[in-house]
């Protein structure tokens, strides 16, 4: 009886199943109450913005001269309404689709053209690498701001002259970021080893370097959403981006400025949902950082 208690005493406790890194990503990430808040923030947003069709209680569109300048609270506008008698309510709802789509397309393009270049850059290293980031920073050598009214003086105001100006002004960002972790992959002994053993260029960064790498860029893009947000709500604001009479949050502030002495809340709710939205970003994209940090 003694043996089968020592060897019973012995087994191996049970242990549970490893949920793998971007599982253990997701369970640290639940835990984190400031960034599931912002994430719920965001949805709620996104929600909004995306059902707004559906529970915009008037037309975005459509004015009053009679019923211009109404306070919050007023019946039939809750929020209030604008300098040509326009639902607030309804403008900032459908004000969030083009004021998200401003936000998160650059980035996303950016995203795309900004990895591949920073990858291949910093794989082949080299001539290449000197003269692709010798390039890049040329364009740090401007302030985001500068750069991005520049550029949209240049092409004009419009929607895709936006996107396209805002999508050069993050490129060069995310290249810097891909090009400096992919370096320091590329010198890792399992790069080394694939190396060695006849691996391509080509499955090397498939197989050992994406999945290293494009989990750090992705963090850092999520934050640049919301400056994403502010550059673009500041082009509209200037007249280079979003047109009259089109809802956006920029363009509804600009619109607003004149009545900040006669209905100061209307007028600032535009900018309150800017706010708000590009918090929420920032404070998810510092969470999802915290998360994807691997304690040694």
């Amino acid at each position: 009886m003694a043996a089968i208690a020592d060897s019973v005493a012995l087994e191996p406790a049970p242990t549970k199943p490893s949920r793998g890194y971007w599982g253990s990503v997701l369970q640290r990430l639940r835990r984190d109450p400031v960034a599931m808040v912002a994430l719920g923030v965001i949805l709620l947003i996104v929600l909004a913005a995306v059902f707004a069709p559906w529970i915009a209680p008037a037309d975005p569109f459509k004015g009053s001269m009679i019923r211009r300048l109404r306070p919050i609270g007023t019946p039939g506008y809750p929020l209030g309404s604008d300098e040509l008698g326009r639902d607030m309510l309804s403008r900032l709802l459908y004000g969030g689709r083009l004021s998200l789509f401003l936000g998160v397309m650059p980035v996303i393009l950016a995203f795309g053209i900004g990895s591949t270049i920073g990858i291949v850059a910093g794989y082949l290293g080299g001539w290449i690498n000197t003269v692709t980031m010798r390039t890049i920073d040329v364009f740090f050598a401007f302030p985001s701001v500068l750069l991005a009214i520049a550029l949209s003086g240049a092409l004009g105001a419009g929607i895709l002259n936006s996107i396209v100006s805002l999508t050069v002004v993050f490129v060069p960002q995310i290249a810097r970021v891909a090009e400096s972790v992919t370096t320091q992959i590329r010198t890792r002994d399992y790069v080394e080893a694939a190396r060695i053993s006849g691996a391509g260029g080509f499955t090397i960064v498939r197989v050992h370097v994406l999945g290293n790498v494009l989990g750090p860029i992705f963090v850092y893009a999520t934050s640049l959403i919301s400056v994403s947000m502010i550059l673009a709500s500041g082009l509209s604001f200037l007249g280079l981006g979003v047109r009259p009479p089109e809802p956006e949050w920029g363009l509804m502030l600009n619109t607003l400025r004149t009545a900040i002495y006669n209905q100061p809340l209307v007028a600032a709710l535009p900018g309150a949902m800017i706010f708000l939205t590009s918090i929420s970003f920032n404070l998810f994209s510092d969470g999802l950082r915290s998360a994807m940090e691997v304690r040694q």
